[in-house]
């Protein structure tokens, strides 16, 4: 069990945590990468060492290499990776839901969804298995570790500062902000837009009042030489 003492600037296990954790939960949500980087955040609060920037960096790239890595498997592994990870009503909906997002607004999903729990892992996976443009992909995982490993370094330390005698409590207030600003996104993400774009794309093109038969492939073209019941009938040149 690693502990708070444990995890400072000068502690090399600081640094691999930094590194590790955030690589592992792309596909491994279990991993409580986002504890790890606050934890590393309140445990250094009390320094302002410029190695911390390195933890940061660290953290970054951890969550880069996961998405990336996440990418790869859904790409070349596509059929098996949705046995895995979208098999069941449930899973069905996340990927349907993910692709609808990304083909609507695309790298901003991928960067938002690294603050929605279990989205990073449905979003980056889905970019694989659609053949998303890696170079986009690569762009916005990029911005979205950055984003993510300072925003949870961040909080870590200003729960480290309002509670320098007492960590633990600096931590526990750390994560309770956390949790707050996750369940927002969450809540976000159900009552936003998107969830009508997915919602319209899965009805039938024809309306509940607009004509079957403007559907009809047989109404709306007919066979050669016949004209349609009540087409006008254009002169013959």
């Amino acid at each position: 069990m690693i502990g708070l003492p444990q995890l400072d600037v000068y502690s090399p296990l600081s640094y691999l945590v930094a590194l590790i954790a955030p690589a592992l939960d792309a596909l491994l949500p279990v991993v409580p990468s986002e504890t790890a980087v606050i934890a590393l955040g309140v445990a250094t609060a009390g320094h302002s060492d410029p190695r911390i920037v390195a933890l940061v960096a660290l953290a970054a790239c951890g969550a880069f290499i996961g998405d990336n890595l996440a990418y790869l498997l859904g790409r070349r592994f596509g059929p098996v990776v949705d046995r895995r990870f979208f098999s069941g009503e449930r899973g069905k909906r996340r990927r349907a839901w993910a692709e609808h997002a990304l083909d609507h607004y695309g790298a901003r999903i991928i960067i938002a969804c690294r603050f929605v729990p279990g989205g990073r892992t449905a979003v980056t996976l889905t970019c694989g298995m659609v053949g998303y443009r890696r170079r986009s992909f690569v762009a916005a995982t990029a911005c979205a570790g950055l984003i993510w490993a300072a925003y949870a370094f961040l909080i870590g330390r200003l729960g480290g500062k309002t509670f320098e005698d007492r960590p633990w409590l600096g931590l526990l207030l750390a994560l309770g902000a956390a949790l707050v600003i996750s369940v927002l996104v969450e809540v976000l993400r159900r009552t936003r837009p998107w969830r009508r774009l997915i919602q319209v794309r899965n009805q039938p093109s024809g309306g509940p009042d607009e004509p079957v038969a403007a559907h009809s492939t047989e109404a709306g073209q007919g066979k050669p030489g016949q004209s349609r019941p009540g087409a006008a009938t254009s002169p013959r040149s």
